[in-house]
């Protein structure tokens, strides 16, 4: 499946356009709604457990839901849910209150520092209640007596998450994971989401060697529930990414697994260093996204993230400036063909032999070598011509040998492809 970049981009924006006003939480309706959206384009399944459920140190919370909520002073709505679904901490437990403002002021979050923006808070493990609003609106409120309601619901229910398995020629499996847990942020969420969703279009559109597994889970608690239902299979998860924060303009940023060596790892090093982003790989550390659910000790799956600017490291990060205007159809499509770069290394890359290792076989007479003898430098592929046949002992992987003669990996896997197709290779 192949999509113009420029399309591919428009593509993925206009979803995040369509989802963004969309209230969700790591429960809840607004959580089906978005995963049922997704079942348009995907065929995934949705699972449900219900609250109370134990899932490791973890249990399912009760299921939240919102229908509105608003502070009002002189029977004016000074802030509104329906204006930003930011302005209420998730998970708020229902509230319907007169109060001053000196006890309003407790349950009220800004940003002194970003005065005009809304931050994004929760309260998902204790029971509280609060509101969002601009630091500027904060300190304009006067002294005096406010209407408060928060029109919500704590009650059994369950968590909600999706999945998809893409069968290829192996039952091993590569693992992409998002998070679909957040409200109206465009970049820290629905970015990854609809990245995820082309990604799972094209494993769908054609024939694959490796197994692709997609989740779109709540953070966390999804990606825990998920490990606990699935933890005697999870041997078949052979490569993993975490995505997420993939649609703003920043450069692409792998964080690698745990173990740190992983194909995974490795592939995306050689993706970004030929883009000439190779300082933006970075170490595993056990903070960030659901890659550290994944990478946990006991698990330890090959499992990295890949973002563009990481999380905590934009200003826009979990505020109500992680907005339409943030992310953009160029870097979407350009995160998607970086996903896929990594993805064809790991489809593509095999250890292979020579058929008669002795010498240097004669390739002018089989129509693969055109240099001149003496030239300066040989022109890249029939460089890479050779280093496959240096290289093809069953010690050296296609991105092994892509690294150490510093050629593409896509040249190097086209260079053996044409050795193998003469017969002087065969896969070890």
């Amino acid at each position: 499946m192949t999509s113009d970049p420029e399309d591919l981009g428009q593509r993925m924006y206009r979803l995040i356009e369509e989802l963004y006003p969309v209230c969700r939480s790591i429960t809840g309706e607004g959580l089906r709604e978005t995963l049922r959206r997704v079942q348009r384009d995907v065929p995934i399944l949705l699972h449900e457990i219900p609250s109370g459920t134990a899932v490791f140190d973890w249990t399912v919370p009760p299921e939240w839901n919102i229908r509105d909520a608003w502070i009002e002073r002189g029977g004016k709505r000074i802030v509104d849910f329906r204006a930003s679904n930011l302005h209420v901490v998730s998970y708020s437990t229902p509230v319907r209150r007169r109060m001053t403002l000196a006890e309003l002021r407790p349950h009220l979050f800004s940003l002194p520092d970003r005065p005009d923006w809304i931050p994004y808070r929760t309260a998902y493990w204790s029971e509280s209640w609060g509101f969002c609003l601009s630091h500027r609106l904060l300190e304009s409120l006067p002294e005096g007596d406010y209407e408060v309601c928060i029109d919500s619901t704590l009650a059994p229910g369950s968590l909600t998450y999706g999945e998809c398995l893409v069968p290829g020629a192996s039952t091993d499996e590569v693992l992409i994971s998002c998070h679909t847990c957040h409200p109206s942020l465009a970049n820290d969420n629905l970015s990854a989401l609809a990245v995820a969703i082309e990604l799972a279009r094209r494993a769908m559109s054609e024939p694959r060697a490796l197994s692709y597994r997609f989740l779109f889970l709540p953070g966390t608690i999804g990606s825990i529930a998920w490990l606990a239902r699935n933890e005697a299979d999870l041997g078949r998860i052979k490569h993993g990414l975490v995505l997420s924060c993939l649609g703003n303009r920043g450069p692409v940023t792998y964080k690698r697994s745990r173990r740190g060596d992983a194909s995974v790892d490795r592939a995306a090093a050689h993706v970004l260093g030929e883009a000439g982003l190779g300082t933006r790989v970075r170490a595993f550390v056990p903070y960030g996204y659901d890659e550290r659910q994944y990478c946990s000790p006991g698990f330890d799956l090959p499992v990295g993230c890949l973002t563009r600017t990481p999380n905590g490291e934009f200003p826009e990060y979990h505020t109500s400036a992680d907005n339409l205007d943030l992310v953009a159809p160029r870097p979407l499509a350009d995160s998607y063909e970086t996903v896929t770069r990594i993805l064809e290394i790991l489809e593509q890359d095999r250890r292979y032999v020579r058929t008669d290792p002795r010498g240097e076989p004669q390739l002018g007479r089989r129509g693969l070598y055109q240099g001149v003898a003496g030239a300066r430098q040989l022109p890249q592929y029939e460089l890479a011509l050779l280093w496959v046949l240096n290289l093809a002992d069953n010690r050296h992987s296609l991105r092994d040998i892509a690294d150490r003669a510093g050629l593409p990996f896509a040249l190097v896997a086209e260079a053996a492809a044409a050795l193998l197709a003469k017969d002087l290779i065969r896969e070890a």
